[in-house]
């Protein structure tokens, strides 16, 4: 699939986009849930740009676009340092908008939002392993190299941000 996007095929690009995009976003929506979908359209725009050039296989190449995101994520926290904003209240957003939600949309929304609140409340090393780990797929060795740290203590993020968020909710009475 990665070879026949690399030759500009578009469905196999589209697939790409599809198996890609929702764990992308899942995971900006952590680390920098201001911006998470704008700086998963820049991700993109890097990806178009640099797909005909990248090597390597398509594990490799989903590493390439979680560090590409985390690179465009850093940018946007400085940008946003030196040009700070002040967001629209959330109930102004909501009158504005025209589209109709359906009640399972809700839901899913609401799950997702709980999960990712949870996953913030975590110490942001201990999120963002958690997310590259389930949510990326990617291996250990490649969270490693992509946060700068060793396999080992990505393996110990990993562990004791499980252990908090099994703590967490069995303090909250959730059972699995």
């Amino acid at each position: 699939m990665l070879a026949a996007a690399q030759a500009d095929d578009e469905a196999a690009f589209s697939r790409l986009w599809l198996d890609g995009n929702p764990p992308l976003v899942r995971y900006l929506r952590v680390i920098a849930p201001e911006a998470a979908e704008d700086i998963a359209a820049e991700t993109w725009v890097q990806v178009v740009r640099g797909l005909a050039g990248f090597r390597g296989d398509e594990r490799a190449w989903r590493g390439w676009l979680f560090t590409t995101a985390r690179r465009r994520a850093v940018d946007e926290s400085r940008r946003r340092r030196r040009r700070p904003t002040e967001p629209l209240d959330d109930q102004v957003l909501a009158r504005a908008s025209s589209s109709e939600d359906t009640a399972g949309l809700a839901l899913e929304r609401l799950s997702t939002q709980s999960a990712l609140r949870l996953l913030r409340s975590l110490p942001p090393l201990q999120a963002e392993v958690i997310l590259l780990r389930v949510v990326a797929g990617l291996d250990t060795d490649a969270v490693a190299k992509l946060v700068g740290r060793s396999p080992g203590a990505v393996r110990v993020a990993a562990h004791r941000g499980l252990r908090r968020l099994a703590q967490i909710m069995a303090e909250a009475g959730v059972t699995l």
